[in-house]
């Protein structure tokens, strides 16, 4: 694992463990106040820091699971771990979060719910927890955006394609977080002005649909890299160059990249050689090529180069169907 690597795992878990010791905190804060109170809002807002604390727990397993080193087994590694407990992260926000919060507010208007009285303990609980999940979301934040900068990319870019799930789980779940607090300060504060528990039950259905928006756009995220994704299209054309600039090389005639996990990009290609090279020359060729792109590129840890002939017409409707004609220009001018 490179040093970039490490540093980028090192502060995942700080951010992973501020936040939860944070949400632990304002979980029995707001259970305390809720049970107290009785409202309907608080209590699924305790729900949504619980679904988050668990969530914090989903993500160290993540972590410490996905740096086992690949044995017999698995001999690409364990580095799919850090998406499949991300995955169950997601579920963890909806099944324990959004679904109680709805359930809180359907019950507080169809006047079900507990009795409720309103209480200087709700706002002062409500203003700790946004100081507390303001300085959880800043880690995640900072964490982000100084990952997007080096990368030189935007934020928004930089999250669509970010590799490491943990940062954007904290981010989207403490940005939730602090929406879900103001939801549930606005709800407390109309009830009280208006007298009517209505105001209550929306802010708790508001929450519920906040967190299950969350969830899903986290679960999609997990979902395509579990699947198996592409690496950043950014590095995909740079091992392409690298290759389609090797002498011994035709023609790149199909590239394919996937995610094994982050920071771990398997390479599998089939280029077409120039046919004046020997048995012996190709194989060093392969071997060299091989060591180049692991040395050029730190993500990239496995590369399979198999050596096809540019003519072939099923492999190139193949390539053909699965890339456009972009396949076309991989071949040297």
């Amino acid at each position: 694992m490179s040093e970039e690597s490490a540093n980028s795992g090192g502060e995942s878990t700080l951010t992973v463990l501020l936040a939860g010791g944070v949400n632990l905190a304002i979980a029995i804060m707001k259970l305390i106040a809720g049970i107290i109170t009785g409202s309907g809002a608080m209590l699924s807002e305790a729900a949504h820091s619980v679904a988050d604390t668990i969530t914090e727990v989903l993500l160290l397993t993540a972590l410490k699971r996905s740096e086992r080193p690949a044995d017999r087994v698995h001999p690409f590694g364990y580095g799919k771990e850090r998406y499949f407990w991300s995955l169950l992260a997601a579920v963890s926000i909806f099944a324990s979060g959004a679904m109680f919060a709805l359930y809180e507010g359907v019950s507080t208007l169809l006047g079900h719910g507990e009795a409720q009285s309103t209480s200087l303990l709700s706002y002062i609980v409500l203003a700790v927890a946004f100081l507390l999940e303001g300085t959880s979301w800043l880690q995640a934040v900072r964490q982000v955006v100084r990952e997007s900068r080096a990368e030189d990319r935007s934020l928004w870019t930089y999250l669509r394609l970010i590799d490491d799930p943990t940062p954007k789980t904290v981010l989207f779940e403490d940005s939730a977080a602090l929406v879900g607090l103001l939801l549930a300060f606005g709800g407390i504060g109309l009830h009280q002005l208006t007298g009517s528990e209505v105001w209550d039950g929306v802010a708790s259905i508001a929450i519920g649909l906040l967190l299950a928006c969350v969830a899903y756009l986290l679960g999609r995220t997990n979902r395509g890299l579990l699947v198996g994704r592409q690496a950043d299209p950014r590095l995909v054309r740079e091992i392409r160059d690298h290759l389609t600039g090797a002498p011994e090389i035709e023609a790149v005639v199909d590239l394919q990249t996937m995610l094994m996990g982050t920071d771990q990009v398997l390479v599998c290609t089939r280029v077409d050689f120039d046919d004046s090279l020997g048995a012996g020359d190709l194989e060093r060729a392969c071997v060299r090529l091989a060591s180049e792109l692991t040395e050029a590129f730190h993500d990239v840890t496995e590369v399979f180069i198999e050596p096809v002939p540019r003519s072939d017409p099923e492999l190139r409707a193949t390539v053909l169907a699965r890339y456009g004609d972009i396949a076309e220009r991989w071949s040297k001018p």
